[in-house]
């Protein structure tokens, strides 16, 4: 797979024929979690269609000009002309795959279809998400010598991974960046034996037959299964919102903060997320507006603090978002006051949206485990689900605290049960 800068683009690009074009960053997790799909689909399709990457910090003036704002970003063209829609963010596979179905015959797919053999894999324990609780999970499972295998369709580290630094994990001096307490945590599990698919699509899960089927061709079984696969953030369904995602707005601040050099931007929110990436934001933009809904911050008061000595952020309280736009190289975010119900017009260069989670159950096919009213799971003292031999672990389930430490402890939980079943 070759890799251009913006003088190739003429040559590699518009004067090709069928190409897929990665604009890629680094220290992104999300683009970290596509390279080892694009590097596979190319093995696929790389006759076909020309698989190309580019280094948007690099490239930053082709990429304003095909309208990449977020990282990764991929492209489609055909003979000079860019083709299909483009997609951004964290990308599945077969999001990929479709798209690249339509660029080629249907002889041909069915060509590059009969070289994917199915095959089945047998576990004692099978953990869906790579995050604090999975890994903790995967490392007491793995030191207790029991076949394990850990699922996830992007990188280990799960929300930990994409947040610029935790102050508070124990065992640490200084606040550690995200992404390598993501690392360390990953290295220690691997170490310990447990096997790793991660950046894969999760085609289908049965927790009743105890079977889970990755990128349409692998069947995983197990005598186990611990659901880990965490909380995805909310968004708001303002008009917009979704046309706008990776144009504009985004959701992850370590991914896309630094583009954002002396620029406006307008963070929505006002928890703990939203408090602590508008802080990181200020690294590189000189002016943060923060849109919250309450009449103060939500967040813990170390945070707040912390905030109100920077004075690139400022917060307008008991408003909300009502429209996202585009106008030229702008955002124009329209926001509601909710006493007096007036509207008023932000224009930025760039959103950032933090305002809450929502428990990643959707996945785990027709056979759901008992739920709360909020939606995640619920689990006994030793995190057994309603499904027999279905565990659940981390933020997707039931409790009043969500945070690293408490979903390590999970993990070590369920592992621990499920040793002591399995020995």
């Amino acid at each position: 797979m070759k890799e251009i800068n913006a003088s190739d683009f003429q040559q590699e690009v518009l004067e090709s024929g069928k190409v897929v074009l990665d604009f890629y960053s680094t220290e992104c997790p999300p683009c970290e979690a596509l390279a080892p799909k694009f590097e596979a689909l190319n093995e696929l399709y790389g006759e076909k269609i020309k698989f190309l990457k580019i280094f948007r910090q690099g490239n930053r003036e082709l990429a304003t000009r095909l309208g990449v704002s977020s990282s990764p970003t991929l492209l489609f063209f055909d003979n000079g002309k860019q083709i299909l829609d483009t997609i951004s963010g964290g990308i599945k596979k077969s999001e990929i795959q479709s798209r690249l179905n339509q660029m080629i015959t249907a002889e041909e797919v069915e060509e590059i279809r009969a070289k994917q053999q199915p095959i089945v894999s047998e576990y004692d324990v099978a953990i869906l998400g790579g995050g604090p609780a999975g890994l903790t999970a995967g490392l007491y499972l793995g030191q207790a010598k029991l076949k394990t295998v850990l699922i996830d369709p992007a990188l280990p580290g799960g929300y930990m991974g994409t947040t610029h630094q935790v102050s508070n994990y124990p065992g640490f001096e200084q606040p550690q960046p995200g992404f390598m307490l993501a690392h360390y945590m990953s290295e220690q599990t691997k170490h310990n034996g447990a096997d790793f698919k991660v950046a894969v699509d999760i085609t289908s899960v049965d927790l009743a037959k105890k079977e889970i089927v990755i990128d349409e061709f692998e069947t995983i079984k197990a005598r186990k299964i611990i659901i880990a696969t965490g909380t995805t953030p909310n968004t708001m369904n303002a008009p917009g919102e979704v046309e706008l995602k990776g144009k504009g707005i985004s959701y992850c601040a370590t991914c896309d903060a630094k583009y954002f050099d002396d620029k406006d931007v307008v963070v929505i929110g006002g928890g703990n997320s939203a408090v602590e990436e508008a802080q990181f934001i200020t690294k590189f933009a000189k002016d943060v507006r923060m849109v919250h809904q309450f009449d103060k911050l939500t967040a813990n008061q170390t945070a707040i603090e912390n905030l109100q000595k920077n004075d690139k952020i400022s917060v307008m309280y008991e408003f909300e978002p009502r429209k996202f736009e585009k106008r030229d190289d702008k955002m124009v975010t329209t926001v509601e006051n909710l006493k007096t119900k007036e509207l008023t017009e932000l224009v930025s260069d760039g959103v950032f949206v933090f305002v809450g989670f929502k428990a990643n159950v959707s996945m785990l096919g027709n056979t759901i485990p008992e739920l709360d009213n909020w939606g995640y799971i619920k689990t006994n003292e030793d995190m057994q689900t309603s499904i027999p031999d279905v565990y659940a672990i981390g933020d997707i389930i039931s409790k009043k605290y969500r945070q690293i430490t408490t979903a390590v402890a999970d993990g070590t939980i369920a592992a621990m049960s499920i040793s002591k079943e399995l020995k």
